[in-house]
């Protein structure tokens, strides 16, 4: 059965939670990386309320958004010792310690926004979820994600020879990492925040980033060339301290994995809804826009699956699902 619940089952739990309060009121704190403004913050706000609500006030999240509590490692640290209770948190830093999650990352794994989607709704996503309590003491309630991966540049990139010597920036995770790697470009791992003013000073040459960012955080101020490729997704996945977790009754387990499920579906579903638009408003920019596909970047996908495909056992699943998705 997918992570992913339905309604039906956040009623029952629901009703569940308000007549089997736990012994001990909490506020939960929950940290992530975008900023205020952007669709993981609003539905972690979102899910702060739903909790509160739903557990008739015994339970509150505080939400601590733009990297508050630190970058994502350090997310990741906090969790594992139970510092931090619970995180919205990119695929970056879990596969970095469980390798089969970068099977998500795979070039051209998904056509596009409602292909990821549904994949990451199934069950082949799910079986991922269940290593992450074995291999970094968390529970993952489920995915989000943002829109598919392009590149905006300060210079035009025509063909994958011109990506050769830039200076891109990158969330700091092995297959993103290895991708460029692979395509002559010169990653550079650095913080959201930090992206417009290294386009802007020319720290960095290019950016590897979707839609929603560069309209958001106006990354396009600073670079007005656009290689619409759709290359890779970016997944979210919410989760939860294992060592907070153990804590819980069951009865709150229920009601925190089914909110936040809730919420998380609600980040899948509006970036499928927003996609179209942000593509037409991006394509309405004084930008010059050049479109690729995975023949342009037919050697380096070849060079990623020689390094991904020994690492990630997953990735023959994921990408059987996937083409199973394609063919519905």
């Amino acid at each position: 059965m997918s992570r992913m619940k339905t309604l039906t089952l956040a009623c029952a739990a629901a009703a569940l939670a308000v007549s089997s309060m736990s012994a001990q009121a909490r506020d939960f704190r929950l940290g992530l990386i975008t900023p205020a403004q952007h669709l993981w913050s609003t539905e972690a706000e979102a899910f702060a309320q739903t909790l509160n609500e739903r557990s008739g006030g015994e339970h509150s999240v505080s939400v601590f958004p733009a990297q508050q509590l630190g970058n994502e490692a350090q997310m990741v640290q906090q969790l594992q010792t139970g510092a931090l209770d619970m995180a919205f948190l990119t695929i970056a830093e879990i596969s970095n310690r469980i390798p089969d999650f970068g099977a998500l990352y795979a070039p051209y794994l998904v056509d596009d926004v409602n292909h990821a989607a549904r994949l990451l709704r199934s069950d082949a996503a799910g079986e991922l979820l269940d290593l992450m309590p074995e291999g970094v003491g968390f529970v993952g309630v489920g995915y989000g994600m943002v829109g598919m991966r392009q590149v905006l540049s300060r210079s035009p990139i025509e063909s994958a020879d011109d990506l050769h010597g830039q200076r891109l920036r990158i969330t700091p995770f092995e297959p993103i990492r290895d991708f460029y790697t692979a395509t002559g470009a010169a990653p550079a791992p650095m913080p959201l925040l930090e992206v417009y003013d290294a386009l802007a000073n020319g720290q960095v040459d290019a950016i590897d980033m979707d839609f929603d960012s560069i309209l958001i955080l106006k990354f396009y101020e600073q670079a007005n060339n656009l290689l619409i490729s759709n290359h890779m997704m970016f997944p979210m996945v919410g989760v939860v301290s294992g060592r907070v977790w153990r804590e819980l009754s069951e009865a709150d387990r229920e009601l925190i994995d089914t909110a936040m499920a809730e919420h998380l579906e609600n980040v899948l579903s509006g970036f499928e809804e927003m996609d179209a638009a942000q593509e037409e408003e991006i394509r309405a920019l004084d930008i010059n826009i050049v479109e690729a596909d995975a023949e342009f970047f037919s050697e380096a996908i070849a060079e990623w699956e020689s390094i991904w495909a020994p690492k990630a056992p997953m990735l023959d699943t994921l990408r059987a699902e996937a083409d199973r998705l394609r063919d519905e």
